[in-house]
């Protein structure tokens, strides 16, 4: 019987484009600015998200939650118990079951090759870490200048993402 092939590592991640800076960017200020009047749009109410991780709950996973919960969608934290090691059809059955009862997932702490055949198979789209500090969106923060702290910057470019991705 063969042994099933293992799943290739992903070629790096490329940087945001000039022109998905200056999208979030002007996303994000718009949403700083309705969040200083108290006025936070429900914009993704009626939406279900997927947080697909395999480390114990920190900063990434409670900004993920707060970032998606204020803008009306609903989040179901999964530890995911997937490695390179099992079978391709496994992971893409489960990519492919992930796109049926989710708009969008968010992995933390997987592998990227992983992430990257999750991603190719769940037909919705899924982000490696966007809510992990490191991530090219989360530099954005810095970016929305200091009418805000930049904990709610890197909450309100983390929104503005997943609006562009799914609204």
């Amino acid at each position: 019987m063969p042994l099933p092939q293992k799943i290739r590592a992903p070629e790096p991640v490329p940087q945001l484009s000039p022109l998905k800076v200056t999208s979030l960017l002007c996303r994000a200020r718009l949403l700083q600015h309705a969040a200083l009047e108290g006025n936070t749009p429900r914009l993704l109410r009626g939406k279900n998200l997927g947080l697909l991780c395999d480390t114990p709950p920190d900063e990434a996973q409670a900004l993920f939650l707060r970032a998606a919960e204020e803008l009306g969608a609903r989040v179901a934290v999964m530890r995911s118990g997937m490695s390179l090691l099992d079978a391709p059809q496994e992971v893409q059955h489960t990519a492919r079951m992930l796109g049926r009862l989710y708009d969008a997932v968010e992995c933390q702490g997987l592998d990227p090759g992983l992430v990257l055949c999750i991603g190719q198979h769940a037909g919705i789209p899924v982000f490696d870490g966007a809510a992990t500090k490191g991530h090219s969106a989360d530099r954005l923060a810095e970016l929305l200048g200091d009418r805000t702290p930049l904990a709610d910057n890197r909450r309100f470019v983390l929104q503005a993402l997943l609006l562009e991705a799914i609204a």
